[in-house]
C-alpha cells in the first residue's frame, strides 16, 4: 500500500524502517544505518581548523555550512540513511609478481573492480525506487564520496561503524573495507544507535603512515598523505617519491596493518572484484598507452577519473625506485621526447636515480635541449647527483 508523507504514522515509519533493513541485501547493501538530519554542529570547528592548517585535499565541499546543515541541501529534511558495500582486500590465489625486468605497479584496494561511484549510485537507486513505490511524494537526495557531506560523519552517527584513527570508517562486520553513500529524505525514520566499540590504544596506522600524514587520531594532513599525492597533477616533491615506492593510485597502508582488517577480505560484490593484471599492472606497457588505450582498460576504474598522466608519472616514480635498467630506453625517450613538462621531469628524477654513464648522457643532452625553464631545474639536478656519484662523491 503505497503512502504519502503526511498520511503515514509513526507505525508506519517504523515499519517500512524494518523492511527497508530486510530488503537491503537483496538490493545488493551489506550495512545500512538510520539517523536523524540533525545539523552536524560537532563538526564546525573541527572542519574550519582542518582548513586553517591547510589539510584539505580540495577535493571536498568548499562551503562548510553546506557539511553541517542538511536543510541547506534538502529543504524540511527529515533523516539521513547510511549506506556501506563490503570491497575486497585480498588478490586471488597466485597473483603476479615484480620480477626482474617485469616490475609491476599497485593500485589501492578503492579501485578495484568497477568504479564505486556507479556501483553505490546503483544499488542506492534500487533503493529509492524502493522507497518511491511504498511513499509516492518521498525526496531523496543521494551522495557518493563527493557529496556535500562528511561520508564518516553520517555513517558513524547512524550506526555503521566509528570513526577509527586512520581516518576510516570501522565496521565490526567489514572492517574498514567498505564504501560509504548517504540518502537524505524528507521521511521520518527513527535513528539507530551509534557503534561504542573503537580503536583503544592501538596507534599502529598513525605510526605506520609512510609520511605522517596522520597527524593525530582520526586527523589527515592530505597534503602528506600518498593516496592524494598520487592523484595530484604535475610534479611529486623529492621528499615524496620514495615513499610512493611502487604505488600507482592511491595507498592502503593505513588500513592493512589495522588489526580490524585481519582476515577481512569480500568478494560477493560481482563489479567489485578484482582484475590482477589491471590492479597490478607491468610498469613499463603503462608508458606507451594512448588516451584511448588507457580509456578500455582503465575507463571503469575509479583510478581514471584523474586521466592517464598522473598513473603514467607514477609509473616512472616506481621504476626509479625499482632501479630497473631495462626502463632507461623508454625513460630516455619520455626524457627527450614527451610533451608533458611534468612527465620530463620526473623521468629525469627516475633516470638519476637507476643511474650509470647512459642516464648522465641522456640527461646532459636533454639540458642542451629543453626550454622548460622549472624542467630544466630538475634536469640540473639529476645531472649534479649522477656527477657527484661518478666523482665518488654520492649524496
Amino acid at each position: 500500500m503505497t503512502q504519502s508523507v503526511a498520511q503515514g504514522s509513526r507505525r508506519y515509519w517504523d515499519q517500512l524502517k524494518q523492511e527497508i533493513i530486510e530488503v537491503a541485501p537483496s538490493l545488493g547493501i551489506d550495512k545500512i544505518g538510520f539517523t536523524t538530519a540533525d545539523p552536524f554542529l560537532e563538526l564546525k570547528t573541527i572542519l574550519e581548523n582542518h582548513r586553517q592548517k591547510g589539510y584539505e585535499s580540495g577535493f571536498e565541499e568548499r562551503d562548510i555550512n553546506k557539511r553541517i546543515y542538511p536543510e541547506l541541501t534538502l529543504p524540511e529534511p527529515k533523516s539521513i540513511l547510511a549506506i556501506a558495500l563490503a570491497y575486497p582486500s585480498k588478490l586471488p590465489s597466485n597473483p603476479p609478481r615484480s620480477e626482474l625486468g617485469a616490475y609491476r605497479g599497485i593500485i589501492s584496494r578503492s579501485s578495484w573492480g568497477e568504479d564505486y561511484h556507479h556501483v553505490l549510485r546503483n544499488r542506492m537507486k534500487r533503493l529509492e525506487d524502493f522507497i518511491h513505490e511504498r511513499v509516492t511524494d518521498a525526496k531523496i537526495e543521494s551522495m557518493v564520496d563527493t557529496g556535500v557531506f562528511s561520508d564518516r560523519a553520517v555513517a558513524e552517527r547512524a550506526g555503521i561503524g566509528w570513526s577509527g584513527k586512520n581516518c576510516a570508517v570501522i565496521t565490526p562486520e567489514f572492517g574498514s573495507w567498505v564504501y560509504l553513500g548517504e540518502m537524505l529524505t524528507n521521511l521520518p525514520f527513527s535513528p539507530d544507535v551509534p557503534v561504542t566499540e573503537s580503536c583503544g590504544e592501538c596507534t599502529l596506522c598513525i605510526d605506520s603512515c609512510p609520511t605522517g600524514a596522520l597527524v593525530g587520531p582520526g586527523q589527515l594532513n592530505s597534503s602528506l598523505c600518498i593516496s592524494f599525492i598520487t592523484q595530484t597533477k604535475g610534479t611529486v616533491s623529492d621528499e615524496f617519491k620514495e615513499k610512493i615506492g611502487n604505488r600507482l593510485y592511491g595507498c592502503d597502508t593505513c588500513q592493512v596493518v589495522c588489526p580490524k582488517n585481519k582476515g577481512m577480505n569480500w568478494t560477493h560484490q560481482p563489479e567489485l572484484q578484482p582484475d590482477p593484471e589491471l590492479v597490478k599492472p607491468l610498469l613499463i606497457p603503462l608508458l606507451s598507452l594512448s588516451n584511448k588505450e588507457f580509456s578500455t582498460r582503465y575507463g571503469r576504474s575509479a583510478s581514471s577519473w584523474r586521466g592517464k598522466k598522473p598513473i603514467q608519472r607514477n609509473a616512472i616514480i616506481a621504476l626509479g625506485n625499482f632501479k630497473d635498467q631495462s626502463a632507461m630506453p623508454i625513460l630516455i625517450d619520455k626524457l627527450l621526447f614527451d610533451p608533458r613538462p611534468e612527465i620530463r621531469a620526473t623521468a629525469a628524477w627516475s633516470i638519476g636515480k637507476i643511474g650509470g654513464e647512459q642516464a648522465l648522457k641522456a640527461i646532459q643532452k636533454g639540458i642542451l635541449q629543453e626550454q622548460d625553464l622549472v624542467v630544466l631545474l630538475e634536469f640540473e639536478k639529476a645531472r649534479d647527483k649522477l656527477v657527484a656519484i661518478e666523482e665518488g662523491n654520492g649524496y
